[in-house]
């Protein structure tokens, strides 16, 4: 005869009605709850029968560091390795083992997470809303970097305001007609650029044109893809004068295909990237781009997860825009 499956965090907070962060608190006696939730979450843990000593009191000792493999190896990644550089710095400085695991479409997620025997996840960039419920699932502490959930933790930068900052000093340079190329909404760092571009541009006064928003292929391969969108701009019958792109690599990609043209820059069309990579400022012309404290992003996400604490909320770190080459006014 088979027993029952132990429940889950997940399964008293629902019945409680309550988030699994307020569930957390209670069994934990932490401060923030009236004694009436308190009283209501221990009585139906004891109903359920919840085993108490499940819930790990303290810092955890193993932290897997999930990526989804749509980024890319991490190796060749030049935002997310940098994020994973500050998560392992603070695991190492409290003697917390730290591992890796890339996902991809179709992988036994849990299976494969499971085998590692973490105690805790940090999940950096992009994961689909059946993914993040597969993690939740596993009943441990999870904060996510460069993407956000409503009942989990996690730690981004001010997307908003960088891309804001990002066409107001387009427009504060005289541009005219300002194109974004973008990647896929879906993703939460790249919904919330596109809306500071547009903020950016209601803000001036300025009607936001759908033409001039060229949306990456995801059919092609990543230089191709924002060669296509770089072109398809070039073929408007009235070309843009200025691009904000949603990453440096795509701001890059496009700006070598306008060299490759013959097109001025920025003396015909000015870029402004986001994310600041290493290579921006190596890039010829020098690319201006919003600053995002990559390492700042892991180390943030490593110490929240080790604080014990596994309310929701957001930690949004600040930004900066680095004017170089790429957009400086021509005289």
């Amino acid at each position: 005869m088979s027993s029952s499956p132990p429940v889950t965090l997940r399964a008293l907070a629902a019945a409680v009605g309550v988030s699994v962060g307020t569930v957390s608190r209670a069994l934990k006696n932490q401060p923030g709850l009236s004694d009436q939730t308190r009283d209501e979450i221990l009585r139906k843990a004891n109903e359920l029968g919840y085993d108490v000593m499940r819930l790990r009191v303290g810092k955890p000792k193993r932290v897997l560091f999930l990526l989804n493999r749509y980024h890319a190896s991490l190796s060749e990644n030049p935002f997310y390795s940098v994020v994973l550089h500050g998560v392992e710095e603070v695991c190492r400085d409290e003697n917390v083992s730290l591992g890796l695991l890339t996902l991809g479409a179709g992988d036994p997620i849990a299976t494969w997470i499971k085998r590692q025997e973490p105690e805790a996840l940090i999940a950096a960039g992009f994961f689909d809303a059946e993914t993040i419920t597969e993690f939740r699932a596993m009943d441990l502490p999870v904060v996510l970097v460069d993407h956000a959930s409503p009942d989990l933790f996690s730690v981004n930068d001010d997307n908003l305001r960088g891309a804001w900052l990002a066409t107001q000093h387009l427009v504060q340079q005289g541009r005219q007609r300002i194109a974004m190329i973008s990647g896929p909404e879906t993703h939460h760092s790249v919904r919330l650029r596109a809306r500071g571009y547009r903020k950016a541009l209601f803000d001036a006064g300025r009607l936001a044109d759908p033409d001039l928003e060229i949306v990456l292929n995801p059919a092609l391969d990543y230089d191709a893809a924002a060669t296509e969108a770089m072109q398809r701009l070039l073929d408007m019958p009235q070309r843009p004068d200025a691009v904000f792109a949603y990453n440096d690599e795509t701001a890059m990609y496009a700006m070598a295909h306008c060299l490759a043209r013959g097109i001025d820059i920025p003396g015909d069309i000015a870029f402004v990237g986001y994310d600041d990579i290493t290579s921006a400022a190596r890039f010829r012309p020098s690319l201006t781009t919003v600053r995002v404290d990559k390492e700042e992003l892991g180390r943030a996400a490593a110490r929240h997860l080790l604080s014990g604490e596994q309310a929701p909320g957001e930690l949004l770190l600040p930004v900066e825009l680095i004017e170089r080459d790429s957009s400086r006014t021509v005289r």
